[in-house]
């Protein structure tokens, strides 16, 4: 691990030493993609906050050390509260990561994606697409009306139908386009007050658990790693506003790059 100058200010936050990692930070979602930035983060000495809906995936990272709070960040008002819950116990958050994301719908049947666009149903659209616009407008309203005008760090995670779609998956792509859409308008709307929004694409499937199906025929180079997207999480959370990054993607070297 690199050790940086203590000795140099940083102009976003000033009580933080240049590129040092967040005294304070927010991770929704504790399985997979959120236990890895938050172990990563905590390793790194920052107080991590960690709200999710899972019991046992929280049980588990509060043995790393971080402290959990039980809440469906999907949910405005629950997760004004648990935002409110984590200042009071680690202080203000430096950071806030949103990790999480939708299950995959239970009543749909076929590719991931939603299917042809000509069998596609307002159901479908209701399965598929909302679900994702809503994370994220959820995430990025509340987090922003929290902070107060503070200094701070939004991370949205998405994925690669973020940049460009593919057949049969014109409905989650609608979905995670949103997502773009409101990250690119909140950072733009935020900056003023000190509040760096940025967009962080995965393009191409993470290696995980719960992409094994998915990525069982596939060579490991073409599979992110959680440890790229947690040391690209740290990397924009240590930005100055000289030199912000509001969005940034994470391709596999095995994968397909698109430019």
């Amino acid at each position: 691990m690199t050790h940086l100058d203590p000795t140099a200010a940083s102009p976003l936050h000033p009580e933080l030493p240049s590129d040092a990692y967040p005294q304070t930070a927010v991770v929704l979602g504790a399985r997979n993609l959120g236990a890895a930035v938050t172990t990563d983060l905590l390793a790194c000495g920052t107080r991590v906050a960690t709200i999710a809906r899972t019991q046992p995936d929280l049980d588990a990272l509060r043995r790393h050390g971080a402290v959990t709070i039980a809440a469906d960040a999907t949910d405005p008002d629950a997760l004004a509260a648990a935002l409110d819950q984590a200042s009071a116990q680690i202080g203000r958050p430096q950071l806030i990561v949103n990790a999480l994301a939708p299950p995959r719908p239970q009543n749909t049947r076929g590719a991931f994606g939603g299917g042809p666009i000509a069998s596609a149903t307002l159901a479908g659209l209701a399965d598929w697409t909302l679900p994702l616009a809503q994370l994220a407008l959820v995430f990025l309203s509340v987090a922003a009306r929290s902070l107060g005008g503070h200094a701070t760090t939004l991370v949205q995670i998405t994925g690669a139908p973020a940049r460009r779609t593919s057949a049969e998956r014109g409905l989650v792509s609608a979905g995670m386009t949103a997502i773009r859409a409101f990250t690119h308008a909140a950072a733009q709307e935020l900056r003023p007050s000190g509040i760096h929004v940025a967009l962080l694409i995965i393009d191409g499937p993470i290696e995980s658990p719960k992409t094994a199906t998915i990525a069982k025929n596939l060579p490991r180079e073409a599979l992110v790693r959680h440890e790229d997207v947690a040391h690209a999480v740290r990397f924009l959370a240590t930005q100055s506003p000289r030199g912000m990054t509001h969005e940034l993607v994470i391709t596999p070297a095995g994968g397909l790059w698109v430019p």
